[in-house]
């Protein structure tokens, strides 16, 4: 792919900008238009680099001159409702969305990180996506969809999510809730967040205040109390969330949450570690998710190669040249069986779980974006990126 093509194509640069209010407002206003996920201005030792997030992959959209870097990110702290004068500390906040902005806007974050050429700010666009709403439009395969039908109707157990950042471990979330709340009408539903990113009606959401004295483990205790059927947390960060979200699940409530881990054995491990007994984790989870989003190919300029009868990208004005529109989701996913149990009992390694899932045949993450491959969503070439794999033809 040409960047530069791709950069000169992506949104025609507001010219004569009177100044850096506009300048900024431009720059966040272009964004949304072209879809962009998040917006970073990253300060270099002669320029500010501007480039948009589109579909997971960053993409250069304007170089300012060095002169304007500290008056952007000002104008970007007065957004966010941040400290104009302190240049040493990261500093996170909130920017009002306008309503010129056509209501596709749902929230838009600030963060803002001190570096040697000066402060460095991203913006992250939340958007109002009524086709990712429900747990059907997600893209799951039967297998991995009709497992988590049945799950969420399950009256106790942990589902953990897995997965990067950005890797639409919110969305699944979000859509399995109000799954929940569709087919079992009545059911409480109480969600942990920091910061809710995704409003559910009818859930009652609670968000978690940084460094404030209600945390992850004191709210979830007190939760507890207040006879919540349906439990989601945010994230579990430490071994305090860890130990309640499991007495949770052992106890008469569905919790669901996420944990960073690049595997669903990782993620098993991973609450040993934190000093999760045996027992309790084999008890408890019910399964674990793991999944990532990998770029569609734009259905417009797509074209099949005879020989194979797989698909490749091309480029076009209405994918910017890059011959991907859009992002779509693969997963794999374990559900706790007998054999498992016994593995994680004896304290088995990484090694011998991942074993016992071979020989089970388990749907790799890999092998599920094959299926995407064969129906002509993705490439064989964006799969190996997303999976960490390298070519041999690279």
């Amino acid at each position: 792919m040409d960047t530069n093509h791709r950069e000169k194509n992506l949104c025609e640069p507001k010219q004569n900008a009177k100044d850096i209010v506009s300048l900024v407002d431009d720059l966040l206003n272009r964004a949304v238009k072209c879809g962009a996920s998040d917006v970073h201005f990253e300060p270099r030792s002669t320029q500010l680099d501007v480039r948009f997030r589109l579909d997971g992959v960053l993409n250069t959209v304007e170089k300012l001159p060095r002169s304007l870097s500290d008056n952007v990110v000002a104008r970007l702290k007065v957004l966010g409702g941040l400290l104009t004068y302190r240049n040493d500390i990261p500093q996170e906040g909130r920017i009002e969305t306008k309503m010129g902005q056509n209501n596709q806007v749902m929230d838009q974050r600030l963060a803002i990180f001190p570096t040697i050429h000066g402060q460095r700010a991203v913006v992250r666009l939340f958007y109002n996506n009524t086709e990712l709403m429900e747990l059907e439009q997600l893209g799951f395969s039967e297998r991995t969809y009709s497992a988590l039908k049945n799950i969420a109707a399950q009256n106790q157990g942990v589902l953990l999510l897995t997965g990067p950042a950005g890797s639409g471990k919110s969305t699944t979330l979000a859509a399995l809730l109000r799954h929940i709340l569709r087919v079992l009408p009545g059911r409480s539903v109480v969600t942990l967040e920091d910061p809710v990113e995704i409003r559910i009606e009818e859930a009652t959401q609670v968000q978690i205040t940084p460094h404030g004295q209600m945390t992850f483990p004191t709210a979830l205790r007190s939760l507890l109390r207040q006879d919540p059927q349906v439990l989601m947390i945010g994230e579990i960060r430490d071994a305090e969330t860890a130990r309640i979200a499991v007495e949770a699940g052992l106890t008469g409530h569905l919790l669901m949450s996420t944990m960073h881990s690049g595997s669903p054995a990782g993620a098993l491990l991973r609450l040993l570690e934190m000093g999760i007994e045996p027992y309790q984790v084999t008890s408890s989870i019910s399964a674990v998710l793991n999944q990532r989003l990998i770029r569609r190919l734009c259905t417009k300029c797509r074209q099949q190669v005879a020989k194979t009868g797989s698909f490749t990208a091309q480029g076009c004005d209405d994918c910017f040249n890059t011959g991907y529109k859009g992002r779509v989701l693969m997963a794999e996913m374990v559900q706790l069986e007998s054999q498992l149990r016994k593995a994680i009992l004896a304290k088995a390694d990484m090694d011998e779980l991942d074993a016992i899932l071979k020989d089970k045949g388990h749907t790799t993450m890999l092998a599920d974006g094959q299926r995407l491959v064969h129906e002509g969503v993705t490439t064989e070439e964006e799969l190996n990126k997303v999976c960490g794999i390298v070519s041999d033809n690279s």
